[in-house]
C-alpha cells in the first residue's frame, strides 16, 4: 500500500502533497474548507495558501476526511498544532491498523503543552514520526534545494520514511531525537517573533544574530530538561529552521513579530491574514514549560509578554538588555 493521506491544505500541507504526488504516490490531500476543496480539484491551484503554483494532476483533494483516510498506509499531519486534537479525534475513526502517522506540525498545545506527535499518539495509541527542518513552502514546491529530518523511534520506519519523502532537491535525514525535533519546531517560532521585533524596531543585525543565538540557548536548554539531547539542537530542525525563520521575510512568524515592533496591535496583524503564526500560541505554551521545568528563558518571557501582557516591545529589549550579568555558558 502506498496510499498517503495528507490532512491539512495550508501552504504546507499542499506542498508536502505535491512532492508526493510528484514521485507518483496514489496522494490525497484533505481540506477543511469545502468550497477550497472544490477549487482545488478544478483549478489545480490552492489560491489561499500557495496562489501561483500549478498542483499535480495526479492529486486528489477531498473535503471528505474518511474517504482521504479509510485506505491510507501514511497518515500526514499538517494541521496547525492548536486544531491538531480536533482534527484527529476524527481522523481515528477511520485508520487502519497498519497506518503510519508523520507528524509536520511545529507547535506546543495549549493547556496539555504537548506537542503534536504527543497528541497523535495519545490518541490513536502509536508511534508517530516527526518530519521538520529549515523548508519554506514556497521553495520546496518551486523545487529549490532543501533538507530536513524525520525523527522515528523505528530505525525501519525512518528509512523507509525516507525513502518516501526524499527528492533530488528535497534531501531527508534521519533521527531518533523526536523530542528534540519537536522542541527545536515549536521554539524557534517564538524566537521568529523576538527576531522580527528586533527588526521592526530598527535595532540592527548584531541585536538579531544576539536574539538567534541567545535563543538557541534558552531552547536546548529547555529541550535537555524534556529529555532531548543538546546535539540535536546544532541540527536541522534546531539551529538550522531557526535561522531561516529568524531571518526570512516569508516566515509567518517573524513577520508578527516584524509588526508588533512598529507598534501594530496584534489582533490587527492576526485579522489580516488566514495563515497560522504558530509562534503566539506557542509562546505561552513555552513560557510555561520553562515554569514548569524551572528553565531561564528570558527571551520567550519576554516575547510572552508582548503578546499577552500587552508590554511594550522596546520595554521589552530594555529589560533584557538590563538582566544582571552572567557567563555566557551555565
Amino acid at each position: 500500500m502506498s496510499y498517503i493521506a495528507v490532512i491539512g491544505a495550508g501552504s504546507w500541507g499542499t506542498t508536502l502533497s505535491a512532492i508526493l504526488a510528484d514521485k507518483g504516490y496514489d496522494t490525497s490531500l484533505w481540506v477543511f474548507e469545502d468550497n477550497l476543496a472544490q477549487e482545488i480539484e478544478k483549478t489545480r491551484m490552492n489560491s489561499i495558501y500557495l496562489p501561483g503554483v500549478t498542483l499535480p494532476e495526479n492529486l486528489t483533494v477531498s473535503h471528505r476526511i474518511d474517504e482521504v483516510v479509510k485506505k491510507a498506509r501514511y497518515i500526514l499531519n499538517v494541521v496547525p498544532t492548536q486544531y491538531t486534537r480536533d482534527v484527529f479525534k476524527e481522523v481515528i475513526n477511520y485508520i487502519n491498523k497498519d497506518s503510519v502517522i508523520i507528524s509536520a506540525s511545529k507547535g506546543i498545545e495549549r493547556g496539555s503543552l504537548l506537542t503534536c506527535s504527543s497528541i497523535l499518539k495519545e490518541l490513536s495509541g502509536r508511534k508517530v514520526a516527526v518530519i521538520s527542518g529549515p523548508s519554506f513552502a514556497k521553495e520546496v514546491v518551486n523545487k529549490l534545494p532543501t533538507a530536513v529530518t524525520i525523527a522515528t523511534e523505528d530505525a525501519d520506519i525512518a528509512l523507509m520514511l525516507q525513502e518516501v519523502f526524499n527528492t533530488n532537491y528535497f534531501r531527508v535525514y534521519t533521527h531518533d531525537d523526536i523530542v528534540g525535533v519537536e522542541i527545536g519546531g515549536a521554539l524557534k517560532n517564538v524566537i521568529a517573533i523576538a527576531s522580527g521585533i528586533s527588526d521592526g524596531l530598527g535595532l540592527g543585525y548584531n541585536a538579531r544574530a544576539a536574539l538567534i543565538t541567545r535563543g538557541l540557548a534558552e531552547i536546548t536548554r529547555l529541550g535537555a530538561a524534556m529529555g532531548a539531547r543538546e546535539q540535536t539542537f546544532s541540527g536541522l530542525s534546531g539551529l538550522g529552521d531557526l535561522v531561516l525563520t529568524c531571518t526570512g521575510a516569508m516566515s509567518r512568524n517573524y513577520t508578527v513579530g516584524y509588526k508588533l515592533g512598529q507598534g501594530i496591535k496584534l489582533r490587527d496583524i492576526l485579522s489580516a491574514t488566514r495563515s497560522v503564526a504558530e509562534g503566539v500560541a506557542t509562546a505561552e505554551s513555552a513560557f510555561e514549560l520553562s515554569k514548569r521545568h524551572m528553565i531561564e528563558m528570558p527571551i520567550t518571557e519576554q516575547v510572552y509578554r508582548v503578546i499577552y501582557r500587552d508590554k511594550a516591545p522596546a520595554i521589552a529589549v530594555k529589560d533584557l538588555m538590563d538582566r544582571s550579568l552572567k557567563s555566557e555558558f551555565y
